[in-house]
């Protein structure tokens, strides 16, 4: 949830269902145009205690934010409080209970967001030395309640925290706990945008089993490989899980606003504040029957907001969000977006899975979705191949893939180095979350996890 920012060209009225479908249209490139973009939350916590630390407080949150503008980040504001940062890497922003997130700029190479990576990390050390800030690279927080961690001054997240609730159990863990990894992926036109949202979306449970990292819950295993994952399942189901119309023969942008448009809203943004129109319809919006802005018509920018408030595990906007992977160590982020990249980018292996999930049924889907939060890369195709073979089947295409791309950094090496640690996983058939419950058993507590999950950790491609 990247902090509010818009242009002035969303400000104009939404005057037909046209202008719903140009957010679409906008993201189309040529194959040459395409880009990545990765985004890495990171859990935040005083060295002093392993405490989550405040806004407010000295040496807290937002000192964390005003450090960073020694680097040339200009920050942004809600109500007079910094919230974000924005600059040539692109936005920094917080989560709802102060997990840290960068947004990184769209990149042609992954050597780039690598480069980027590595300025965010000195950046973070330094400003987090500063302050005894130490920062977590998990997908949950593995010793924290609910009531433990502080809620951000962001207007949009009160709505949140008072909506969550009536709509499921675990939203405001979802919230206040988990952290994610995502890669953001471009199109080329509506057709190459469906073929690459449903291989994708298929092939999802893959990468939550790959990155799975969340196998904790208040100082305890809670049974999952991917808990962060298995939040999700209790969330809102009116905005999450595997949106079976992807794959239906007619997808394309309108079945996707159409979808959109039975999201139940969250807010409207006016003059600097959030207005609560939680559970409200955005089709009454485009009526002007907003009962939280009666008689008034939306405008661009209220429809690129309610495109945000969709969490399925992939997400359209003028580009596809890869949304399935957990927090983790910040060298994580490239090898997510070199899987995603060798898969997507690459029209060889991007017709190999395409053809591999062709024999997948709705069932196969539905139940790699309930079933990969538990058992990782156990889980099961069709009772059949596990994603643990399915990754070792793909994984010399994906290599293949990335070489053929051919694009080197000033060492001659090219992207695909940056899989090293999927290849790691994979050759051991173990996640990081099966790591960490082997050190969990071997020394019966979670004395270790503040060292040995520290997000900015050497990075293993050396």
């Amino acid at each position: 949830m990247s902090t509010r920012q818009t242009s002035s060209s969303q400000n104009h009225p939404i005057e037909s269902r046209d202008d719903l479908l140009r957010i679409f249209q906008a993201g189309e490139k040529p194959k040459a145009q395409w880009r990545v973009g990765t985004e890495h939350e990171k859990l935040v916590y005083k060295k002093q205690n392993h405490q989550a630390p405040s806004y407010e407080e000295k040496g807290g949150i937002c000192d964390l934010l005003q450090g960073f503008t020694r680097f040339g980040w200009q920050p942004i504001y809600e109500n007079d409080k910094i919230i974000g940062l924005s600059g040539d890497d692109g936005a920094i922003s917080l989560e709802p209970a102060g997990q840290f997130e960068l947004s990184g700029a769209p990149r042609s190479t992954i050597h780039e967001s690598y480069d980027e990576i590595c300025r965010h990390i000195q950046q973070t050390q330094e400003v987090g030395d500063e302050l005894g800030l130490g920062f977590l690279g998990l997908g949950l927080w593995p010793d924290k309640k609910r009531s433990d961690l502080p809620l951000m001054p962001k207007g949009r997240y009160k709505i949140m925290t008072e909506y969550m609730p009536k709509v499921g159990k675990l939203g405001l863990d979802m919230m206040l706990r988990t952290c994610t990894i995502q890669s953001n992926i471009d199109y080329g036109s509506e057709a190459d945008m469906v073929k690459k949202f449903r291989v994708s979306l298929a092939l999802q449970p893959l990468a939550t089993a790959l990155f799975a990292n969340s196998p904790f819950l208040e100082g305890r295993p809670n049974g999952f490989s991917s808990y962060r994952s298995h939040i999700w399942t209790d969330t809102d189901p009116h905005r999450t899980g595997i949106l079976p119309f992807v794959f239906d023969d007619d997808f394309g942008y309108e079945r996707y606003i159409d979808y959109m448009l039975s999201v139940p809203m969250y807010f409207v943004y006016r003059d600097g504040r959030y207005i609560d129109a939680s559970g409200q319809d955005f089709r009454a919006f485009l009526r002007g029957e907003l009962p939280a802005l009666p008689n008034e018509k939306p405008i661009l920018s209220d429809w690129v907001d309610h495109l945000s408030t969709a969490f399925p595990e992939v997400r359209l906007k003028s580009y596809l969000e890869m949304r399935g992977a957990d927090g983790a160590s910040a060298m994580m982020s490239p090898a997510l977006s070199a899987f995603w990249i060798s898969v997507l980018y690459d029209s060889e292996l991007l017709d190999t899975a395409s053809d591999i999930i062709k024999s997948w049924s709705m069932d196969d889907y539905r139940n790699l979705r309930n079933e990969v939060p538990k058992k990782g890369l156990k889980t099961l195709i069709g009772g059949r191949q596990s994603l643990l073979d399915l990754g070792r089947q793909l994984w010399p295409l994906m290599n293949d893939a990335l070489k053929r791309r051919a694009i080197l950094n000033d060492k001659g090496q090219d992207e695909s180095r940056y899989l090293a640690p999927i290849g790691k996983i994979l050759e051991s058939g173990q996640s990081l979350s099966d790591r960490l419950l082997a050190r969990y058993h071997q020394t019966g507590n979670l004395d270790f996890i503040y060292q040995e999950c520290d997000w900015a950790q050497p990075h293993i491609l050396s």
